[in-house]
């Protein structure tokens, strides 16, 4: 297959996702009080800026060639809280595979089932929302309940209901998908969702464009946000929107990135959003997923936070999902009229006749003169192979993999070949090589495969509405521990870096809220009423006084109440910051805790810094 260049876009943007998507060199936040904002904007348009967004406390505007000091010598007025960079934003799908035919009937992809949430029925009248920032959606689609879908433009973006290619599209379908006998079902079917789209035609956004995007999220009613980007860095613009949502009550989840290594990409890094990585439909890690650390520091600075890592994982390998109309190649594979699970190699068409082995193909054999070659994967390139078979005269062509599980592939960039081709699985090799006819088809449609961890996070915001919509008493944060409290675990014993707490589990975890309400009970690794609030900590010296900087999210109190080492601090503002002065000469370890003011359940988990 020959991909298309939206496709090849995606692509590059999912390799490119986390740690290569830098702030531009020229755009820039500035935090301002809304009611000195008119002054500002007007001192930087006078001084070149160009504003991009106007957002609740703060502005983003581009300032071409001149870098962040230059910027912040400019903007010298007692009215600016803050510039930092606007970093860029991505989305996260690391490759595209369209195979599968879902125009006839309805599919059910595998991560419904491997996450329980084909056990769990949604309560569509629960008021359950969830807002997808991501590249916009195809509203020639038939898999959603359009009535129950909103949307917002960025700026620059175009309409949110028109696609910016299939990343935004196939994540909506995973959320949302409707149960109505056509293509595929989503997590929560006919969710009620609000559409931002972030994303300019080249593929990418800001941070701006995200801090924004949470307020309109908001304003639209949602309880979830979920986004399947990141990118490198991070900035307290950001960070603050998506802690306001969840401070308010909502869930915001966020994709881990795609490149396989231990980078902490952003939003997904931020305590207040939920990290997900992706898995593989046999329970693994998926090899692209990233697996940052949860901790931060050095030596005796060292501090443990699992809201700043992977918390739980779900399906993100080959998930079939809506696409756009068209943008999507579908194929189906028949032998003696039963149906086997294939995928599209190249060349739109379809071919009926008798089934003829050809071993590896890796000569023209006449015998295949009018007949569908049944061949071996192996030896010589798949271009080699079907290229045989046309000039044997076969008519169609089905590769056989050679090892377990189904043969993903394309015959190349200078494929001249006419024959449709297609893969199979290993699986099916005995099957398939007794059988007497086969029929082969493949065609455009409006279902497609990606992989990413932007496939995973979908499917963990659909399962947490699916879950909320049970339970619509609790809280966001509440969701998120009842998640990773029931997720499965894999890998490494316990907690860890790959997958978190583990594969999500929708039934258990309605089950587990049943059991234990909202306030849980012990599952998620932490004391009975804990993880209602999330806190981290970080220590450091200054002229030999020690001090300890607390940052959470979650408390819904006005003021919260600290304690060091079991014993109350004070009581002090709900700001999400706090810094403890350590009076006590010499080294230790300090262990943190925040509450909710006068409780002594509704309080985050233990955060500790050694000196």
């Amino acid at each position: 297959m020959k991909k298309n260049k939206l496709a090849l876009a995606l692509i590059i943007s999912g390799l490119c996702a986390a740690g290569t998507a830098n702030a531009a060199n020229d755009r820039y936040i500035i935090q301002v009080d809304n009611n000195n904002k008119g002054v500002v904007k007007a001192l930087a348009k006078k001084l070149g800026g160009d504003i991009k967004v106007d957002g609740n406390g703060f502005i983003a505007a581009q300032f071409s060639g001149h870098d962040l000091a230059s910027v912040k010598g400019l903007l010298n007025n007692p009215h600016i809280k803050l510039i930092e960079e606007d970093q860029k934003r991505v989305p996260m799908a690391l490759y595209n595979d369209d195979a599968g035919n879902a125009m006839l009937q309805q599919l059910t992809p595998y991560a419904v089932y491997q996450s329980q949430a084909d056990q769990v029925t949604f309560d569509a009248n629960a008021g359950m929302k969830v807002c997808v920032i991501d590249s916009g959606l195809d509203a020639t689609n038939p898999d959603f309940v359009w009535g129950n879908i909103t949307g917002d433009n960025d700026s620059g973006t175009g309409n949110w209901y028109d696609n910016g290619g299939p990343h935004g599209t196939h994540v909506a379908g995973t959320i949302g998908a409707a149960d109505n006998n056509v293509g595929v079902v989503g997590m929560a079917p006919g969710v009620a969702m609000h559409i931002i789209k972030v994303f300019n035609a080249e593929g990418w956004g800001y941070s701006s464009d995200l801090a924004h995007a949470a307020d309109l999220c908001s304003q639209a009613g949602a309880n979830i946000i979920s986004m399947s980007l990141g990118g490198g860095g991070s900035n307290s613009t950001e960070s603050n929107a998506f802690a306001n949502f969840t401070n308010a009550g909502g869930l915001v989840v966020a994709a881990a990135g795609n490149d396989g290594n231990s980078v902490r990409s952003y939003p997904a890094g931020y305590s207040s959003v939920m990290m997900v990585g992706a898995n593989d439909a046999n329970n693994q890690i998926a090899d692209f997923s990233q697996f940052p650390s949860c901790t931060t520091g050095r030596g005796k600075r060292v501090t443990t936070d699992e809201t700043i890592c992977v918390e739980v994982t779900a399906g993100g390998v080959d998930t079939l999902s809506t696409y756009p109309a068209g943008m999507a190649t579908s194929a189906s594979l028949a032998a003696d009229g039963v149906g086997f699970a294939t995928s599209s190699m190249e060349n739109a068409g379809n071919a009926s006749g008798t089934a003829y082995y050809m071993g590896t193909a890796e000569s023209v054999d006449a015998g295949a003169a009018g007949k569908i070659c049944m061949i071996d994967r192996g030896n010589i390139s798949f271009y080699d192979k079907v290229t045989n078979c046309e000039n044997s005269g076969g008519i169609g062509a089905v590769i056989i993999n050679n090892e377990a599980g189904m043969l993903y592939a394309t015959l190349g960039d200078t494929n001249d070949t006419t024959i449709p081709a297609v893969g199979a699985a290993l699986e099916d090799r005995s099957a398939l090589l007794s059988s007497t006819t086969i029929d082969i088809a493949i065609g455009t449609s409006d279902y497609g495969f990606m992989s990413g961890t932007s496939m995973a996070t979908p499917a963990v915001s659909g399962i947490a509405a699916l879950v909320w919509s049970n339970h619509p008493e609790c809280t966001g944060t509440e969701i998120r521990d009842a998640l990773k409290a029931t997720a499965q675990d894999q890998g490494a014993s316990g907690h860890d870096v790959y997958f978190g707490h583990g594969i999500v589990k929708a039934a258990d975890a309605d089950a587990y809220l049943t059991a234990n309400g909202c306030a849980g009970g012990n599952g998620g690794g932490t004391t009975p009423g804990s993880d209602d609030i999330s806190l981290s900590t970080s220590g450091y010296k200054s002229k030999g006084t020690a001090y300890v900087d607390l940052s959470w999210s979650g408390a819904a109190t006005s003021t919260v109440d600290v304690y060091r080492n079991g014993s109350k601090v004070g009581s002090v503002a709900n700001t999400n910051s706090y810094t403890d002065t350590i009076t006590t000469k010499g080294g230790g370890t300090y262990t943190y805790q925040v509450c909710e003011a006068q409780s002594t359940t509704v309080c985050s988990n233990n955060s500790s810094v050694t000196f």
